[in-house]
Formats: C-alpha cells, structure tokens, sequence
C-alpha cells in the first residue's frame, strides 16, 4: 500500500471559499478525486477512471488562509478496480493546530490504451491502519454493488 500513497498540500485561498469563508465542498472533492486517482494510476501503473465516490464525510470547516494536506492511498482491488482511502486535515498557520476535515473512499478503474478495464496488482497491507482498512475494503465493495 505504502507504493501507492500520495500527499499533497494546499494554501486555501478566497477564490476557494463560500460567503462564510469556508472552502466549497466541491473544491475538496476536486482534490479528493485527483488525489486519489494518483494512487490508483501508482498502483496499477495505468490510467484510470473515476468509478464511485462514497462515503465522503465533511468533519470540519476549512477557512481562508488554512492549509489542506490530503493524503491517500489504495486500501483494496478488485481484479480492475481499486478503493482508495482518502484523508483531508487542515491545519491552521497561525497556531499550527490541525484537524481531520475529510474522509472517503473512491473506486478507481484501470484502463488500457484502448480505454477497456485492465487488470491489475493485487495490493499488500503493511501498517495496522492499512490491515484494518484492507480488511474492511471487501465488505464496502460488497456494498457498493448492492
């Protein structure tokens, strides 16, 4: 899983933000949806398509002048597809406190260069938080094809 893991950072500006200053929740997903799709295409070493976003549970605000910091990884695969865990944390400059602001899960399909489902690599689990989240993966894939 560790491969596949990505973090990136980003300076919440005003353009970003609703009347109350807090970011819109479809700038986050934006970021959650890349992100994600970074891990998945370093895992399966392909491109790769947006297949579901779920469970996408808004914590906390995030205000002007905040930093997010997403980081992401892939938790399970199917034989094309895979979930990726995502995790959004502000912190604020000024006192440097932060705080968990986001949770998801997506699901990522690889393609091949004819754009048809490909297979791909089963993952490995090496920390707790991945075992635990890998363990869990099938039953929210079960899930999601109900």
């Amino acid at each position: 899983m560790s491969e596949s893991k990505v973090v990136q950072t980003r300076l919440v500006l005003p353009p970003d933000t609703n009347h109350l200053g807090s970011i819109f929740g479809g700038k986050v997903l934006a970021y959650i949806d890349e992100v994600a799709a970074i891990s998945a295409m370093k895992h399966s070493r392909s491109t790769v398509v947006t297949a579901s976003i779920d469970s996408v549970n808004f914590l906390s605000p995030v205000k002007v002048g905040d930093i997010l910091t997403l980081e992401s990884f892939v938790t399970g695969t199917g034989k094309t597809s895979m979930e990726v865990y995502v995790h959004v944390y502000r912190e604020n400059l000024k006192t440097g406190e932060q705080t968990l602001t986001t949770t998801s899960f997506v699901t990522m399909v690889a393609l091949d260069e004819a754009g048809n489902a490909q297979s791909i690599p089963k993952v490995i689990p090496e920390t707790e938080e991945e075992k635990e989240l890998y363990a869990s993966s099938k039953a929210r894939r079960e899930k999601r094809i109900k």
